[in-house]
């Protein structure tokens, strides 16, 4: 094992009444140039489907939806009980595409030769999302959209619901600086996986820790993650 990287966790599939996790903050954390293996569990988001370049229009809108929810989720709830309200979660995305050369573009991205920032941009489908920690869950989120349309109402928030998904055993690594430039550690994660015995399935995976409103292109701090099964 490269001094790059942590060990795999052994997967358990936790009982089907099991609560959502509240404890999350492992997940949210990464090192810059070493690649750590995370056992992601069932979460609940907020979420936004749509199509086309990351700095689209359709995306942006879909990220002002959802922060506009998740924060009056957050300020909705009762206080009179005594109960801390969970902190507002960072801006997520899955990326994906769906045409016959998907095959092709993915293992380019496996090799570090493409990402949702540079090649194809119109070919992406991505998923936004904000993750919403209990004791916030459909009712509370269905809410703050219902309150967020009473003060202006967009079409993309007509397209926010909720989901609760289980992502699995994960690798993820830091990327610091320009979006554009994450094809690097995106090769560094799919390189680690094939030296674990793994492969790559289901989507990849994005969590933007900084506001790139506020923060220096080389400074933006972005967790690339994949999910991971054992290679054939």
């Amino acid at each position: 094992m490269s001094p790059r990287e942590t060990h795999p966790p052994a997967h358990q599939d936790p009982p089907a009444d099991q609560p959502r996790p509240t404890a999350v903050g492992h997940l949210y954390c990464a090192r810059a140039d070493n690649v750590d293996f995370v056992d992601v569990p069932q979460m609940g988001f907020a979420v936004v489907n749509g199509r086309g370049a990351p700095g689209g229009p359709e995306f942006a809108a879909a990220v002002q939806a959802l922060f506009a929810v998740s924060y009056g989720a957050h300020f909705g709830l009762p206080r009179s009980s005594g109960n801390t309200a969970p902190k507002v979660m960072p801006l997520e995305a899955l990326w994906w595409i769906e045409d016959p050369d998907a095959a092709q573009l993915m293992e380019r991205l496996a090799m570090g030769g493409a990402g949702p920032q540079t090649a194809d941009q119109q070919r992406w489908h991505w998923q936004a999302m904000m993750a919403q920690l209990p004791p916030i869950g459909a009712k509370e989120v269905m809410a703050a959209v219902g309150a967020a349309k009473s003060r202006r109402s967009t079409s993309a928030l007509d397209e926010v619901r909720f989901e609760e998904w289980e992502e699995g055993p994960s690798a993820q690594i830091m990327h610091i600086g320009p979006y554009g430039e994450e094809q690097r550690d995106i090769a560094v994660l799919h390189q680690a996986l094939a030296e674990h015995g793994y492969q790559p399935r289901g989507r990849h995976h994005e969590i933007y820790l900084s506001d790139p409103q506020r923060t220096a292109p080389h400074l933006l701090r972005t967790i690339l993650r994949h999910p991971y099964a054992p290679a054939r």
